[in-house]
């Protein structure tokens, strides 16, 4: 069978499973058995498909009908302007969180060097895509996750940013290390209810501690507030991902730690997203 006739077999497949974007996710699979990208998927659509990758294709369009999400089936994920390595352990990246980028680079524009500290690193998409837009800029990311650090300090070796990036293993409250001219976090920020109603691609694959908020979804954010007040220079910036509901109450928290909220953010859906705030006191 050629290319294309396999690509609409494993389309219908997930059709069937109520997958919106079969067809997409099936070229994805195919360029990734192919080793090749989707163009060459797309403009090689009657080349006759092995037998060996056949087998391979079909495993992988069984993993994305079980709901695994596509990018932790092919193990990268774009972000921003680069591609990231990920895995079981990471947060898969999200368009949303390019808001964060977004906010720290109008910020930074004018500045010349600037430290950051990313908390709860993960892939590292948010820190790594900073510092390869600021030349200057150096970074340490903090997570509790070893998988995770690897996983950060790969995709800095393959964008040759590892030279100006420190890493350490250190829940939040622990972490004491260094003063800070911006601090940057996407912490775990769901709730207790929303945490069961989410889609079993996010809930069934992705990691709960990168997930899970506590019973109100602002444990974390409550640490990562009161750690960055202590980090933070005076007048330094704190971007915070936030839940869609979660603005007024984490703006409350935030003014009763010295912070001066300069904007808040919303996502592609319109939601209120991401807070950018300065340590005035």
């Amino acid at each position: 069978m050629n290319i294309n006739i396999l690509i609409q077999k494993g389309a219908k497949i997930l059709r069937n499973k109520f997958i919106k974007s079969a067809q997409l996710d099936s070229e994805i699979l195919m360029a990734k058995v192919l080793e090749r990208d989707r163009k060459y998927v797309i403009l090689n659509s009657d080349k006759v498909v092995h037998q060996n990758h056949l087998s391979d294709f079909k495993k992988l369009i069984k993993e994305r009908s079980n709901r695994k999400p596509i990018a932790q089936i092919i193990k990268k994920k774009f972000f921003w302007n680069s591609e990231f390595l990920i895995n079981k352990y990471t947060l898969i990246p999200r368009p949303d969180t390019e808001l964060i980028v977004e906010s720290a680079l109008k910020f930074s524009k004018n500045r010349n060097e600037l430290n950051i500290l990313d908390i709860g690193v993960g892939s590292g998409c948010i820190l790594l895509s900073i510092l390869k837009e600021r030349k200057k800029f150096y970074g340490t990311g903090i997570d509790i996750s070893r998988d995770c650090l690897n996983i950060t300090k790969l995709n800095a070796i393959n964008l040759n940013l590892s030279s100006r990036l420190r890493l350490y293993k250190s829940n939040v409250d622990k972490f004491n290390i260094g003063k800070y001219d911006l601090i940057v976090s996407n912490p775990p920020y769901i709730d207790k209810l929303n945490l069961r109603y989410l889609e079993k691609d996010v809930v069934g694959f992705e990691p709960r501690q990168a997930l899970y908020g506590g019973l109100d979804g602002l444990s974390e954010i409550r640490k990562v507030i009161k750690k960055s007040s202590e980090l933070i220079k005076k007048n330094g910036k704190l971007i915070l991902e936030i839940g869609f509901d979660q603005k007024n109450r984490v703006i409350k928290i935030l003014k009763k730690k010295g912070f001066y909220i300069n904007s808040t953010q919303k996502d592609l859906a319109k939601n209120d997203r991401c807070i950018v705030c300065t340590k005035i006191t």
